[in-house]
């Protein structure tokens, strides 16, 4: 049985006069009563009664014709959903993405790209970049959003956006009554740094900022995630470095101040497995550039 086969009898039975039907499936007669011939046979049951008052179905092929009918739609259900998923319009996209995104323009991508794919599955996790690094490698992850593009060769990586730095200090800090924080004045103050394990990139950089400007952070703390580390800050742990999204995290007791000096900025990269297939994450990607 061919689906051919099924696609020329739901034409009979519907039309009921093999004319019609062979002008329908634009083919000649004979090859449209070969062809159900062949699928009685496969059947093992007569489907249609022939004879000079026309074309009738038989009880055999009243009851053929239900499941004739289904498994064709079925047939083009399947090439539709692979001519979506090909397409970029259904399917699961899992992102990774550290918090500073959460303020800089994530949800809003999020809601873009569902309203235009209604038939892809996001599911968000939040991780550190370390983290989403290990999940992209051992294919956990699709699409991260990361603070990094120093990647092992199997991940690519392309820029997304960049911000400056800030000082975070405790609200009743002496510092916290300047316009702008001179680094140097950070020298002796105990400092609350990203994660090294979690982001050693991240972690480095910000030594190194402090290095260039005479001393080395006196660390007191690390946490996880940024919004620990602001936290931290709050309750009058230290000072630290954080990327300028943070200050609209609403956290109280903790504020932030431009540094008096230009330094690097913090960017965010989107980074993913080379060897990945592409479509959703290019969609995605074009909905953080729009």
């Amino acid at each position: 049985m061919e689906f051919r086969h099924l696609r020329y009898f739901v034409a009979l039975a519907e039309e009921l006069h093999y004319g019609r039907a062979a002008q329908r499936l634009a083919i000649s007669q004979p090859p449209l009563s070969v062809a159900i011939q062949q699928l009685e046979a496969s059947v093992g049951a007569r489907l249609f009664d022939r004879d000079s008052k026309g074309v009738r179905l038989t009880p055999a092929g009243e009851a053929f014709r239900g499941s004739a009918q289904a498994l064709l739609d079925r047939a083009e259900d399947a090439c539709a959903l692979a001519r979506e998923v090909q397409a970029g319009e259904v399917g699961r996209l899992k992102l990774g993405f550290v918090g500073s995104t959460l303020f800089n323009g994530l949800a809003g991508w999020l809601q873009r790209f569902q309203a235009s794919h209604p038939k892809v599955e996001v599911i968000v996790i939040e991780l550190n970049s370390q983290d989403q690094i290990d999940a992209l490698l051992g294919e956990e992850l699709d699409l991260g959003l990361v603070h990094t593009d120093r990647l092992p060769p199997a991940l690519a990586s392309q820029p997304l956006y960049s911000e400056p730095f800030l000082a975070c200090l405790p609200a009743g800090h002496t510092l916290a009554t300047l316009e702008q924080i001179p680094l140097a004045a950070l020298s002796d103050q105990p400092f609350i740094l990203f994660s090294r394990k979690g982001s050693p990139d991240y972690h480095a950089r910000i030594v190194e900022i402090c290095r260039r400007h005479g001393f080395y952070p006196r660390l007191q703390h690390e946490g996880r995630h940024w919004l620990s580390v602001v936290s931290l800050v709050a309750q009058g742990l230290g000072v630290s470095i954080v990327p300028a999204a943070f200050r609209q995290a609403g956290i109280q007791g903790a504020v932030f101040r431009p540094l008096a000096e230009t330094i690097e900025a913090s960017a965010v990269f989107a980074a993913w497995r080379r060897d990945a297939s592409e479509e959703l994450r290019e969609r995605f990607l074009a909905m953080s550039q729009g």
